[in-house]
């Protein structure tokens, strides 16, 4: 009796694995990255043009901290530069400078732009962003991160940005 219930767990249990091996390597269908994902590791792809404005470049641009905010400097890479804005210790918003040239299609939006600051295009993203271009070159990004963070702040916050000295940056580049 021991020998067949020996025989009957051995036998269950190579088929088990059987089973679960074939399982594991049955083909999965593809992902919707999995195009994206292609593209960009084609030979030749980049992700960043070289003519990109280096991210340290940025940081001169960005509004001095005043009062109760706090600016902490978040991500710096070749193309982009990011502060977050804290209040009372308290993030309400990200602000940022992005090189269009790594995606020249970014500025097509603010071609139908009806604002303006300092005579720069300015266009809404979602509920949360306000953003505006620079020389058909940066775009200059303020997203909400606090429900209390309005669009007329975002839009104050974008005003005290170096917006001229950005606009030289961009014939120089």
């Amino acid at each position: 009796m021991r020998k067949r219930l020996t025989r009957f767990l051995s036998l269950t249990l190579v088929l088990g694995l059987l089973w679960f091996g074939t399982a594991a390597c049955a083909s999965q269908p593809p992902s919707q990255f999995d195009q994206a994902q292609q593209e960009s590791t084609q030979r030749g792809a980049e992700a960043v043009t070289k003519e990109s404005s280096k991210g340290g470049e940025f940081n001169v641009f960005f509004p001095q901290a005043e009062g109760e905010y706090e600016r902490v400097f978040a991500q710096e890479k070749q193309g982009f530069a990011e502060i977050k804005l804290k209040q009372n210790g308290q993030d309400v918003a990200v602000m940022s400078i992005n090189d269009v040239k790594n995606n020249p299609t970014a500025a097509d939006k603010f071609k139908a732009s009806t604002q303006a600051i300092d005579g720069f295009p300015v266009v809404q993203q979602g509920t949360t962003g306000t953003a505006l271009l620079v020389g058909d070159r940066y775009q200059v990004k303020v997203l909400s991160r606090s429900p209390s963070f309005t669009p007329q702040d975002r839009e104050a916050w974008l005003a005290k940005f170096d917006l001229k000295g950005l606009e030289n940056l961009s014939a120089r580049n």
